[in-house]
């Protein structure tokens, strides 16, 4: 009789969220602000240069983001 491999198979990477979340080497979950993309002259500079910067995640949203990215993107 031929052994059979088992194999263990591979966890999709979600896209969207790859696109969207990056993990630290710390193991932290950041994301990027919403509403700095357009209609900037209404918004004053400091929440502008806020906004640009990336914040980290909420930890009740932690494991739903952990979850779609297995590898840690």
């Amino acid at each position: 009789m031929a052994k059979v491999k088992k194999v263990k198979l591979k966890l999709k990477t979600h896209k969207g969220a790859a696109k969207r979340f990056k993990i630290t080497g710390s193991g932290k979950v950041m994301r990027h602000h919403s509403f700095a993309r357009h209609i900037l002259t209404s918004k004053a500079s400091k929440r502008k240069r806020r906004l640009g910067k990336a914040a980290e995640l909420d930890p009740t949203n932690v494991g739903q983001v952990l979850r779609m990215l297995p590898y840690g993107n």
